[in-house]
C-alpha cells in the first residue's frame, strides 16, 4: 500500500502548494499528487498555477517523496509531445521520482485555446492518440506520428531520464480502464467502483491503481465540511458534469444546491480517524493500492500532523475485507 497526499493546486498558491509538498515528505506521505488545470473548479478557490512549474520546484526541494500529475491531459491545451518532453525533464530533476498521471481532460481547462473540446468518444481516441506519440517519444531518436487527430514531424526528446517513466491512465469505466490497460502503466480513479479496476485487469492491466479518496480534517466535524461546502461542492457534481462545465461561474450554479448532508454523505468530515479509515477501506475493497487522501479541511497542516500520528499506520494495514 502506498499512501498520497493530493494538493489542492486550486486552492493555493505556488509557493505554498510547493511548501506542502516539503511538509508531506516529513509527514511521511509516499507521494504528492497535483492536478493541471488552467482554471479553478470555483472562483472562491482562487488559485490555479503552472503544474509544471511547482513540480520543478519540488523536484529540487524534496529528497525521497514521489510526485504525480493526477491528472494532465496531453491532448488539448497541450500538444502530447510538449508533455512527453516535460516529464522527462521532471523525472530527470527529481531522479527518477516523478509519474505522469494522464486524462481525457475537462472543458473547464481544455477549451481555453480555442480548438474546441469533443464529446466523450472523440476525446478518448484523441487521447489515445496522444499517449501513443508520448510512448513513441521516450523511446528515444526521431520520431514521426501520422494520427487521424494528431501528427508529430521529426521530434525527439534529448534528455531522457534512465528509468521508464509509469503513466498511469484516469478511468471512470469501460473504454479508459482499456486504454489504461493497453498503452498506459496503471490506472488512476475518484470513486470506490471496482468495476474500473476488474475491467483494467480483464484488458490486461497490472500496474499500480490509484484512487482519490476524499475528507476533510478539522478539529470538528461542521468545521470540516463547511469547509468543503465553501471550496469543494464541485466535487459532488459527477464526473459527466465536471468534465463538460467550461468555467467556474458555471461549477458555482452546478453546485449551488450542495448541502452540508451531501457533504457528509461523500466525504468523511473531523477529527474522527475511524470515519478516515472506513472511507478508505472502500477504495481498497474495489482494488486499489495507491490512496490518495485528498484533504479539502481548512488546515493542511494540521492534517498532515493527524495523517502521522493517527492514520499513517491504520491505512496502511488494510486489505480488502473480502
Amino acid at each position: 500500500m502506498k499512501i498520497g497526499l493530493k494538493i489542492a493546486t486550486e486552492a493555493f498558491g505556488p509557493k505554498e502548494v510547493v511548501r506542502q509538498a516539503q511538509a508531506a515528505e516529513r509527514a511521511g506521505f509516499d507521494f504528492v499528487e497535483l492536478s493541471d488545470h488552467y482554471h479553478p473548479w470555483l472562483e472562491s478557490q482562487g488559485h490555479s498555477a503552472f503544474t509544471w512549474s511547482m513540480l520543478g520546484a519540488m523536484a529540487q526541494s524534496t529528497d525521497t517523496i514521489g510526485l504525480v500529475t493526477g491528472v494532465t491531459c496531453p491532448s488539448f491545451r497541450y500538444h502530447p509531445a510538449i508533455i512527453a518532453q516535460a516529464a522527462a525533464t521532471v523525472a530527470l530533476l527529481s531522479d527518477n521520482r516523478f509519474t505522469l498521471g494522464v486524462g481525457s481532460g475537462e472543458r473547464l481547462s481544455e477549451h481555453i485555446v480555442g480548438t474546441g473540446f469533443p464529446g466523450v468518444h472523440e476525446r478518448q481516441r484523441v487521447f489515445r492518440e496522444a499517449l501513443e506519440i508520448i510512448k513513441l517519444l521516450w523511446q528515444g531518436g526521431y520520431q514521426n506520428y501520422d494520427g487521424r487527430y494528431l501528427k508529430l514531424e521529426d521530434a525527439r526528446v534529448f534528455d531522457l531520464p534512465s528509468e521508464p517513466i509509469l503513466m498511469p491512465v484516469a478511468s471512470g469505466g469501460g473504454d479508459a480502464s482499456r486504454i489504461a490497460a493497453e498503452i498506459g502503466d496503471g490506472l488512476f480513479a475518484t470513486e470506490p467502483k471496482a468495476n474500473i479496476v476488474s475491467a483494467y485487469e480483464k484488458a490486461g492491466g497490472t500496474g499500480p491503481r490509484y484512487a482519490e479518496v476524499p475528507l476533510a480534517w478539522a478539529q470538528d466535524e461542521e468545521t470540516a465540511a463547511q469547509a468543503v461546502l465553501e471550496t469543494t461542492r464541485w466535487a459532488l457534481t459527477g464526473w459527466k458534469v465536471m468534465s463538460e462545465l467550461p468555467n467556474p461561474v458555471n461549477f458555482e450554479a452546478a453546485s449551488a444546491t450542495v448541502r452540508l448532508e451531501d457533504i457528509k454523505g461523500q466525504f468523511a468530515c473531523g477529527p474522527d480517524a475511524a470515519k478516515h479509515i472506513a472511507n478508505a477501506q472502500q477504495f481498497v475493497d474495489a482494488g486499489y493500492d495507491h490512496l490518495v487522501l485528498m484533504n479539502a479541511g481548512p488546515y493542511p497542516d494540521g492534517f498532515m500532523d493527524f495523517f502521522s500520528s493517527e492514520l499513517d499506520s491504520q491505512i496502511r494495514a488494510l486489505t480488502p475485507s473480502s
